[in-house]
């Protein structure tokens, strides 16, 4: 294993993750006035853990698998971010993963810094214990960077509860307690948060109210575009529908499909799971993966994985608004032909931050062991996100500026706040 300090090894990659994290970094220095000396210590994550992960395969084989763990920033709090597992994991995803963590639970105002990991790995090509050994394995090699007062990890792509109670368990058998407190996302018999499972697709459906307020554009009868049918993807559509939207387009990795006059949600996902795809399904359309982003729609809500809204797409892109549902799903050459476009983006970290703030319900309920209803669980969430929107909304006005710069001018000068008041040591 090997223990990076203040990286700038990375090599640089157009459009990639990281760049687009620095970027916006780079564009929103203009706003921070005397902090921005301190900006560099956003452009660079404060360590960053790479580790081999060998486990013994069911027929009997050794393979090792590459993981990861990067603390982006710890000025504000304990590290806070998820796990993912996937094929395409890299060191500079997991550092812009981590990095965008930083400014998400800045933006929302929680007691956390940023933090992210991963493991290279197609996790569907494994057997269920085959993957409870991997979890165990990599939560060991990263324990002593974790903890409730430390780095909280979630789950992430391609993880979940189950994930999250492996890692809990390792924790708790290598420290001799039970550590709770060491993760989120956990099953509720473990001391996981009600609410949590639909916590991220219900925060990006809170923020869609908000800006449709404020732009005049009502939800009822508002065709709604969704890509990326995972947890995050199909509970904002399911909110969506409910509020009266017309569901006409989805897409995940198999297919996309179509139905201008609406799809039906509930038949969509049963074929879905029947089949293992939304290609083919009754009562839609399907059509091809770039012929998606050509869908007429008031809504977005790109909710699958980083880098797929790119440039042509925007300029063909024809909709009101987008909702980033997942973690930097749009390039920067994007986002500026959005924004020159007029399309209102409103950036991942605080479309998509339902989640962690009912992660740091978790985190607060584990440390207190008194638990809340699901009801006051959604009720907090959704006054904190749309408080913390209220305050990037204003301060969009007040400098003239898109809602990713004022939500990244919010974040960085709590961040960057919190660093000149902690002082450099020695």
């Amino acid at each position: 294993m090997s223990v990076s300090e203040g990286l700038s090894f990375v090599a640089p990659v157009p459009d990639g993750p990281w760049e687009t994290f620095l970027a916006t970094i780079d564009s929103v220095e203009r706003y921070l006035g005397p902090l921005a000396r301190f900006a560099d210590t956003l452009r660079r994550p404060r360590r960053a853990l790479i580790v081999d992960i060998p486990i013994e395969m069911d027929d009997g084989r050794i393979a090792h698998f590459e993981g990861y763990r990067v603390h982006h920033n710890l000025a504000r709090g304990p590290g806070k971010g998820g796990v993912r597992y996937d094929a395409a994991v890299t060191l500079p995803e997991v550092m812009a993963l981590a990095g965008w963590m930083t400014v998400k639970n800045a933006a929302v105002n929680l007691p956390f810094g940023g933090a992210k990991g991963g493991i290279r790995v197609d996790p569907k090509q494994l057997s269920r214990k085959e993957l409870e050994r991997l979890t165990r394995r990599y939560t060991s090699e990263i324990g002593f960077l974790i903890g409730p007062d430390r780095d909280i990890p979630a789950p992430d792509v391609n993880t979940d509860a189950q994930v999250m109670a492996w890692m809990m368990d390792t924790c708790s058998v290598n420290s001799g307690t039970s550590a709770t407190g060491m993760v989120t996302g956990k099953p509720v018999a473990l001391g996981g948060s009600l609410g949590r499972v639909d916590a991220t697709g219900r925060g990006v459906h809170v923020i869609g109210r908000e800006v449709a307020r404020r732009v005049g554009m009502p939800l009822e009868g508002a065709r709604v575009a969704v890509q990326g049918v995972g947890n995050v993807g199909a509970v904002a559509a399911r909110l969506f529908a409910r509020s009266g939207a017309r569901i006409v387009a989805l897409q995940d990795r198999g297919a996309s499909i179509v139905n201008p006059e609406g799809i039906d949600l509930g038949a969509a996902l049963a074929h879905k799971a029947a089949s293992g795809s939304l290609g083919g399904c009754p009562g839609s359309e399907t059509i091809s993966a770039e012929a998606f982003w050509d869908v007429e729609s008031e809504v977005l809500v790109p909710a699958a994985l980083e880098g797929a809204l790119t440039a042509d797409r925007a300029a063909r892109l024809r909709t009101r608004m987008v909702l980033e549902g997942a973690n930097g799903p749009t390039t920067p050459s994007a986002d500026r032909i959005l924004g020159e476009r007029g399309i209102v983006v409103v950036p991942d970290v605080i479309a998509n931050a339902g989640g962690v703030i009912v992660s740091y319900f978790e985190w607060v309920q584990d440390f207190n062991s008194f638990f809340w209803t699901e009801d006051e669980v959604t009720h907090r969430m959704d006054h904190i996100l749309a408080g913390a929107f209220e305050q990037i909304w204003h301060t969009a006005d007040e400098l003239g500026v898109a809602l990713r710069t004022a939500a990244f001018v919010v974040a960085c000068r709590r961040v960057l706040e919190a660093r000149e008041q902690r002082g450099l040591y020695p």
